[in-house]
């Protein structure tokens, strides 16, 4: 999340208070979040998604990270916006499968990243964002690594 605000430092740092915390950390799991996709899950009956018709028993694949970036929940969903309310969105999952551990990592987000942000605040990407490698995998998502340089 460090990396991220260093790209946009005013816009992470403009939150503050408890409730703008809180909404920097969904801001930030929703741009970001920790999961390529869902496992597979079926359908029930014939769905129609973007014009095809999925049949009913079918295997399908969700991504949150699409998901998340949809503009008809999230206007400019490309934009890290941490005045946003991004509520709603599905880092963790949702219903039966929303992610046990969430309020702990929303917890220690929230409790480090103000911390983190002032102790590192000279920290900044040592190579352009776009040279960043993502570990290959359908399921969980990071970096393999993620080089910072002190100025």
């Amino acid at each position: 999340m460090r990396w991220r605000c260093s790209a946009a430092p005013a816009s992470c740092g403009a939150a503050r208070g408890s409730g703008a915390r809180a909404r920097r950390v969904e801001e930030l799991l929703r741009y970001d979040g920790p999961v390529n996709t869902a496992t597979f899950r079926f359908t029930t009956e014939p769905v129609e998604v973007g014009g095809t018709v999925v049949p009913a028993e079918h295997p399908v694949v969700v991504s949150p990270l699409a998901a998340n970036r949809d503009p008809a929940r999230f206007p400019d969903p490309d934009a890290l916006d941490v005045g946003r309310d991004a509520s709603g969105h599905l880092a963790f999952g949702h219903g039966v499968h929303h992610c046990l551990g969430a309020a702990l990592g929303r917890a220690e987000a929230a409790l480090l990243l103000p911390g983190l942000l002032d102790v590192l605040a000279d920290v900044r990407l040592a190579v352009p964002a776009d040279a960043l490698t993502w570990r290959r995998s359908m399921l969980v998502r990071g970096l393999e690594r993620l080089p910072l340089t002190a100025r």
